[in-house]
């Protein structure tokens, strides 16, 4: 093993992350429209196979630049998403445009930080796309939200969006520690500890006190699910769904999946942070019928 060579630990552990957070993404994405909601009330799955978004498609970046560097390389990554960048995948509109911009040869520092009026993304893209990266950094969740930091700023410098992907990566670091998965108190308490004052982090607080709430659709309409695609309005509830059902996908995805909002968004951080534990691995048949990672994953970067 070289220097620059992935620990195989670590490795496996993101891309088992990352087929998680996949399939949670193209199922969820079923459900995106309306007229699905019955059928979603029935846990029926649909008919064909499920192409997976623009959240797999950035993860599948976030994995590849860790192997090619141990740590996450932002210019690397923002390449790396532009390279990859597929405007079928359900992008947003500011994003298309930064990606394209940044493979015409554009700086992304000076494109991120001009989106919104020089505000940046407060969006949930750095959130959907970071599991598998607390997945690799699980003996040291500190370390995972440091990186997590790092990785937003190609695409998101808002604060909020920025401390998104730093809960999402606290997460699946926790969720993958060597004890096992934690309960879902100790889950949420480790988040909260590890990042920083923010809108974000008040909706943590939030979640943490309604984990013996068992109504989803309640907790979605006090924490969000998504439906304005911030990082607040989308992080607080998937990791509190995240959280009640650490071990059990199926049921995690359920959850999640039934309050509606951005469904494939919800669904791919609960299924990343769900498989980053081992134990909270997606059904076999769900995998089989989920579209499969691009090669490039594991190339170099």
């Amino acid at each position: 093993m070289t220097a620059d060579s992935p620990s195989p630990g670590r490795l496996d552990r993101a891309l088992t992350s990352l087929c998680g957070l996949a399939v949670g993404d193209a199922l969820g994405s079923q459900f995106f429209v309306p007229a699905n909601y019955p059928l979603l009330k029935r846990r029926e799955l649909p008919a064909g196979s499920w192409r997976w978004t623009d959240d797999t498609e950035m993860a599948c970046s976030v994995v590849a630049v860790l192997a090619a560097h141990q740590r996450i390389d932002q210019d690397a990554l923002a390449r790396s998403f532009a390279e990859h960048h597929d405007f079928d995948r359900g992008y947003g509109p500011a994003v298309n445009r930064l990606l394209r911009l940044v493979r015409e040869g554009s700086d992304w520092r000076e494109l991120a930080a001009a989106l919104f009026n020089g505000q940046g993304s407060w969006g949930n893209g750095a959130a959907m796309r970071i599991a598998p990266l607390g997945a690799w950094y699980a003996d040291d969740p500190e370390q995972a939200t440091h990186q997590a930091e790092i990785s937003a700023y190609p695409t998101h410098q808002h604060r909020e969006a920025v401390v998104g992907a730093m809960a999402v990566a606290a997460a699946a670091a926790l969720a993958a520690g060597p004890g096992g998965p934690p309960s879902a108190e100790a889950l949420l308490d480790g988040v909260i500890a590890l990042v920083p004052k923010s809108a974000v982090g008040a909706g943590l607080r939030r979640a943490r006190d309604m984990l013996d709430y068992g109504d989803a659709g309640t907790v979605a309409a006090v924490l969000g699910c998504g439906r304005r695609t911030s990082a607040h309005d989308t992080v607080p509830f998937a990791l509190w769904s995240a959280a009640r059902s650490l071990g059990d996908y199926e049921t995690a995805f359920w959850t999640t999946a039934q309050v509606g909002g951005d469904v494939d968004t919800t669904c791919a951080i609960v299924g990343g942070v769900l498989a980053a534990g081992k134990a909270g691995t997606p059904p076999t048949e769900w995998v089989e019928r989920t579209e499969i990672l691009p090669e490039w994953v594991r190339a170099p970067v």
